[in-house]
């Protein structure tokens, strides 16, 4: 317990699956929270939770694919907190279906894309100005396994590529100070938003390429599984640890 004692982390996608359940954690551990999403009811929900039990936590409506809304996002947690310690980039979308580079859309580009790669780097962009003031601070971006194996949808796929590939470029601008930068690779996650993919909206020669390279009998991750090596990575536990993707799958892409 404590491990993030007098901590400030900022939880993109904090409403839900992963982003909710690592709020949760790292309140237990003593971070003062701040969670966003663009869903204000999920959010305050997730809040009320954290309240109950004890925690500190400070819910802010934004949408991270307007540079607008991150910019404001870390001036109302500097406002209130007065610092950045931790930047966890857990907010992400899926396409409508696993749709490969021949079939992948222009809409599904634009919203992949504007969310999970321009969305992270806004966040990245923001949180490191304030991090190297201060001289300290770990991000932490959760990516996909996709984005190392290339199974998903193209416009997904890339997407998440581009989080690792963001992710060392910062782990390599601030090496040799105190600010980190890594990421996970979480296979199958049982959360809502996964839950929402319909069958019949799955492209079919895609899944049957992607089972080529995953062991589908291996159980998926649960958001608390994630949580926990976020939480890691978050923590000085992990100081010596900088520029890494690791893969969370449970083995199943081995």
């Amino acid at each position: 317990m404590e491990r993030l004692e007098n901590k400030v982390a900022i939880i993109t996608g904090g409403n839900s699956g992963v982003g909710a359940a690592t709020a949760i954690r790292f309140a237990k551990e003593g971070a003062k929270v701040v969670i966003t999403a663009r869903r204000e009811g999920p959010l305050k929900e997730v809040a009320d939770t954290i309240q109950a039990n004890g925690g500190t936590v400070l819910p802010i409506v934004s949408d991270i694919a307007k540079p607008e809304d991150v910019k404001h996002l870390v001036e109302k947690t500097l406002e209130v907190f007065g610092k950045i310690d931790i930047l966890v980039n857990n907010a992400g979308v899926l396409e409508a279906g696993l749709k490969p580079i021949d079939r992948c859309t222009d809409e599904d580009l634009e919203k992949i894309i504007n969310t999970n790669q321009k969305g992270t780097i806004y966040c990245i962009r923001e949180v490191s100005k304030e991090m190297a003031k201060s001289g300290v601070g770990s991000i932490v971006n959760v990516a996909s396994i996709a984005g190392l194996m290339g199974c998903g949808g193209a416009a997904y796929v890339s997407s998440k590529a581009a989080v690792i590939g963001i992710t060392r470029h910062t782990a390599l601008r601030f090496a040799g100070t105190n600010i980190r930068c890594n990421a996970i690779c979480p296979g199958t996650i049982v959360t809502p938003m996964v839950a929402d993919s319909r069958p019949e909206n799955l492209d079919p020669d895609m899944l049957g390429q992607m089972a080529k390279h995953g062991d589908l009998k291996i159980q998926p991750c649960l958001p608390d599984d994630v949580a926990n090596i976020l939480l890691f990575l978050a923590s000085d536990e992990s100081r010596a640890i900088t520029g890494q993707s690791i893969a969370c799958d449970f083995g199943s892409t081995l």
